[in-house]
């Protein structure tokens, strides 16, 4: 029978995987568990719960860092944030009801596990861009650290990018620093309307290519096709019933107004412009970045597919050939959100080719425990990466104690 074990200091933490690497006894690190069904079923032993784990340790506005343990919710990052004007600027998303969870429950550990990245990402980066420094304690029972509390910090290897994106395969992080920003003085939201609904919506693509390459310094590029955007709670895109791209712009008011202005004049070609403020752009966005869209149809698998910006609707368009699906593009068209039926392994067979064909990746974000187990969840390894991954594993966690087979089947 699985036991949980609950520790409140780093000193139990360790003792915790000292007695896991004495037994022999195999790990499953969770904090509020939020993102659970994230990657392939893990079968442990024995469950560590970070949650204990909960305190703010360290939080400098005028230094731009915030430092706190790794069940600490990042509902207490954002607040503490907010009052001082600041924000991740990476914009964590919360995929707690994508999978089938509540809201609101999302830890920092589990930001770092998972390298999360909201619409931002296009122009701020991932969690790992983001994240200073670490506490961790490693399969072999033993503590370490990287990075610290500035911006520049050269120490050596930068674990921070490889512990960021191993989904808690390597380590148990039990404390992190990460750089925090400024809040934007202004934010507002230029929408495309548009006739067509369609999977391809070349239009909507190009408009998203001319935004992003001008100078208007756009943070946010995304198109919902008409069926998506009916879904959203922001009365100008769901009323519209029509196929939308949105083009976010932030910063100070002056700028921000001549930039909205720019994109007004060098857009208004593709057809119907309007241009949403502070309160609906932040809704309009944080559902994207969240893709509650998709969040209701549990039944459906679905991918998260990165692939040139350029490719993403004509890579969806060949997927869903003669299937039943649905899709919306973040990141300017390169991120494709795809949800299909779980019949033929959740099309496994046609996105790894269409999105192989263009050099790009997908994660099987939401699917059932048997279908995450019998799917490639992660993008496939070749035997180079095989191996670099299998050396990785053997430097931290030799004996495979730590959520094994999350990501690949044997480690």
């Amino acid at each position: 029978m699985t036991s949980t074990f609950k520790p409140a200091t780093d000193a139990q933490v360790l003792d915790a995987v000292k007695w896991a690497v004495a037994d022999k006894q195999t790990l499953e690190i969770v904090g509020n568990a939020s993102k659970r069904g994230f990657g392939r079923p893990v079968e442990a032993d024995q469950r560590l719960d970070m949650s204990g784990l909960a305190e703010i340790v360290d939080y400098q506005p005028s230094e731009l860092y915030i430092t706190a343990k790794a069940g600490t919710p990042l509902a207490a990052i954002d607040a503490a944030l907010a009052a001082q004007n600041q924000q991740l600027m990476f914009e964590p998303p919360d995929y707690g009801p994508l999978l089938g969870g509540a809201a609101g429950q999302g830890t920092v550990g589990g930001l770092i596990a998972c390298n999360l990245a909201g619409s931002r990402r296009i122009k701020a980066g991932a969690a790992r861009d983001h994240l200073l420094g670490f506490h961790a304690v490693s399969g072999r029972g033993e503590v370490f650290k990287s990075g610290g509390q500035v911006v520049k910090n050269v120490t050596g290897f930068d674990l921070s990018k490889l512990m960021t994106g191993s989904y808690g395969t390597l380590a148990v992080i039990t404390e992190a620093t990460l750089k925090v920003l400024p809040a934007a003085d202004k934010v507002r939201t230029v929408l495309i309307h548009w006739p067509q609904n369609g999977v391809y919506d070349h239009g909507g693509v190009q408009a998203m290519t001319e935004a992003l390459g001008s100078v208007n310094e756009v943070s946010g590029a995304a198109h919902l096709p008409a069926h998506v955007a009916a879904r959203s709670a922001v009365d100008y895109v769901s009323g519209s019933g029509s196929a939308v791209t949105a083009l976010r712009v932030e910063g100070p008011g002056p700028s921000v107004a001549y930039r909205v202005a720019a994109l007004h004049d060098m857009l208004s070609k593709f057809g119907k412009i309007e241009e949403l403020h502070s309160q609906n752009s932040k809704r309009l966005w944080k559902e994207i970045s969240d893709v509650e869209y998709f969040a209701d149809n549990q039944e459906r698998a679905l991918w998260r597919i990165s692939v040139p910006p350029v490719e993403g609707a004509r890579v969806a368009l060949h997927i869903l050939e003669g299937r039943p699906g649905e899709v919306f593009y973040d990141w300017g068209g390169g991120l494709v959100w795809l949800s299909v039926e779980p019949a033929d392994k959740a099309s496994q067979a046609q996105v790894r080719r269409c999105v192989g064909d263009v050099g790009g990746h997908a994660t099987l974000v939401r699917g059932s425990a048997e279908l995450r187990a019998s799917v490639a969840v992660f993008e496939p390894l070749d035997a180079v990466l095989s191996g670099v991954t299998e050396r990785i594993k053997d430097g931290f966690d030799p004996g495979r104690l730590l959520n094994p087979g999350r990501m690949y089947e044997g480690v």
